[in-house]
């Protein structure tokens, strides 16, 4: 894999009106382009006070004790604490044995200092929580669940978007990713990537830090929220590069009451559209930059990652400007399904969106249907 290159230019979208087409135009071509784009905060469901308190409750929940953070493990449903090392994003990169790879051998030595630490928090039903919380966050479960509201309307708004630049029904893929209809793989996460301290002298060699290994998210879309002074996200360029992703874009972070709102397209609605829309591979680092600087800074991301309801059949989405790319490229479809939904083999029954998460899951924590 080459050297980083210099920051990705994201194009930013304003979502103030789902309804406007020359939008979802505009959203379709950064989707098909990159597979990552910015959705001005401005435009969003959110206020400033929504995602400090987002970010207050991560930091409440990270700086509780161990014992605490146990009572609610990771599960098989993808709900709960995961420590140090519990995912393998990126199975033959990732590993925590001895290595010939920088980055590898800094994981290895330095496991509880390079590894992120995850809280996920899967459907709420009735404004409650479906698995246990810690007791830092049990008086927040309100919060937690307004949070996630916020984030399923915001989604529900690029969704609708994007039906309109692939020309189908406004409500195909929101209906598609209704909760009110049944149990969705949807989740909310608290991500933490602490820092560590770079060395006073010079001979310090090692190339930056993996904090998360290269990997397309499983999902429909993805959201994240950052904090200024805190990179680390890069995304790996059709050249083979691998190009930072500023937090705030442009040459006036000012414009925005808070960084905008990143957004990436996930496997399924790469699947979904045949590999028009892009699920592009991304990594999380923590840069020499930081690592050298005197004070450098702990990560703090919150995610939520849209999933369709479970029973949802992955099949080819009716649009003409997909047909148009599947006659062009042949069906590339994604990386792991073999071809496209456009290219189902002839008698041969759709994936459903849980058993597409369900195979993804046990590639990343080792987990297996009962």
């Amino acid at each position: 894999m080459s050297d980083t290159t210099a920051p990705i230019e994201l194009p930013v979208i304003d979502i103030t009106d789902p309804n406007d087409p020359a939008v979802g135009k505009a959203m379709l071509d950064a989707a098909a382009k990159y597979g990552f784009l910015y959705v001005n905060s401005k435009g969003s469901d959110f206020s400033v006070e929504d995602v400090d308190r987002g970010f207050g409750l991560s930091k409440k929940f990270f700086a509780s004790p161990a014992a605490e953070k146990e009572t609610c493990r990771i599960t098989p449903n993808n709900r709960g604490w995961s420590g140090m090392h519990t995912e393998t994003l990126d199975p033959e990169h990732q590993r925590t044995s001895k290595s010939t790879n920088p980055s590898i051998i800094n994981q290895t030595q330095n496991p509880s200092l390079t590894s992120p630490r995850a809280m996920n928090f899967g459907d709420f039903v009735n404004g409650k929580a479906q698995q246990p919380l810690p007791a830092s966050l049990t008086p927040h479960e309100s919060e937690i669940h307004d949070f996630a509201t916020l984030c399923n309307k915001t989604c529900s708004r690029i969704l609708n978007l994007l039906a309109l630049g692939l020309e189908v029904p406004q409500d195909f893929l929101t209906s598609r990713h209704d909760p009110s209809k049944g149990p969705t793989g949807s989740i909310l996460r608290y991500l933490y990537y602490p820092s560590i301290f770079s060395p006073a002298t010079a001979s310090y060699k090692h190339d930056k830090d993996v904090r998360a290994g290269a990997h397309s998210d499983y999902g429909s879309i993805t959201l994240l929220f950052q904090r200024p002074g805190q990179p680390g996200l890069e995304i790996l360029t059709p050249e083979g590069t691998w190009a930072p992703v500023p937090i705030v874009p442009g040459p006036q972070p000012d414009a925005f009451p808070f960084p905008p709102i990143l957004v990436n397209i996930g496997d399924l609605l790469s699947y979904w559209t045949d590999g028009l829309l892009k699920s592009t591979v991304h990594r999380v680092v923590f840069p020499l930059t930081e690592q050298r600087s005197p004070n450098p800074q702990d990560r703090y991301t919150l995610v939520y990652f849209c999933h369709p309801v479970d029973t949802t059949e992955l099949v080819p989405v009716p649009s003409k400007v997909v047909t148009e790319h599947r006659e062009k490229s042949g069906g590339v479809g994604v990386v792991g399904f073999g071809g496209g939904a456009g290219s189902m083999e002839p008698g041969k029954r759709p994936l459903t969106a849980a058993e597409h998460l369900e195979s993804r899951l046990a590639a990343t924590y080792g987990f297996t249907k009962e």
